[in-house]
C-alpha cells in the first residue's frame, strides 16, 4: 500500500498560493500550482475543491479566474488542511466483524481502537501546532 500524499499536496498548494499572493498576484491558476507540485491540474482542482468546501480557498470564474486563500497563512494550520482533505480516521478496524469465538478476534477491536485513538489525538495535536506560515518560513529558509 502506498502512502497517501493528499495532505502534502494540499499544504504545498496552499503555501504556494500564499507566497504568490504576497508577491502581488491576485489569483493563482490550477495550472500554475500544478507546475510547482509537478502534478496534473485536475489533481489540484480536485484538492482545491475540497479546500474550498472547508473554507480555506475561494475561486473566481471567468476573466481572471483562479484561486485565492480565504484566510492568511498564519491562520491556517496543517490540521485545518488535514481535516479538509482526509475524511475519516487514519486507521480503520476490520470492515467485517472478526470471529467472536477466537480470542484474538474477540479482543482485537477494543485494543487496537484505543491505540488508534491515541495515535489520532497525537497527530491532530501536532498538526494543530504548525501553521502554513511556519511551513512557508521554513521552506524559504531552506531555499
Amino acid at each position: 500500500m502506498g502512502a497517501n500524499s493528499r495532505l502534502t499536496v494540499a499544504a504545498h498548494a496552499l503555501t504556494w498560493i500564499g507566497l504568490y499572493q504576497r508577491r502581488g498576484h491576485e489569483v493563482a491558476t490550477s495550472e500554475q500550482i500544478a507546475t510547482s507540485v509537478n502534478t496534473n491540474p485536475v489533481v489540484i482542482r480536485r484538492l482545491l475543491s475540497q479546500l474550498r468546501r472547508a473554507g480555506l480557498v475561494d475561486s473566481r470564474r471567468g476573466v481572471g479566474a483562479g484561486w485565492t486563500l480565504s484566510r492568511d497563512l498564519p491562520r491556517i494550520t496543517l490540521l485545518d488542511v488535514y481535516e479538509a482533505v482526509e475524511p475519516g480516521p487514519i486507521f480503520a478496524l476490520h470492515p467485517a466483524a472478526p470471529d467472536p469465538e477466537c480470542v484474538v478476534g474477540r479482543g482485537i477491536a477494543p485494543v487496537l481502537g484505543a491505540a488508534y485513538d491515541s495515535v489520532e489525538s497525537a497527530l491532530r495535536a501536532e498538526l494543530a501546532r504548525t501553521t502554513l506560515e511556519d511551513v512557508l518560513r521554513d521552506v524559504l529558509k531552506a531555499a
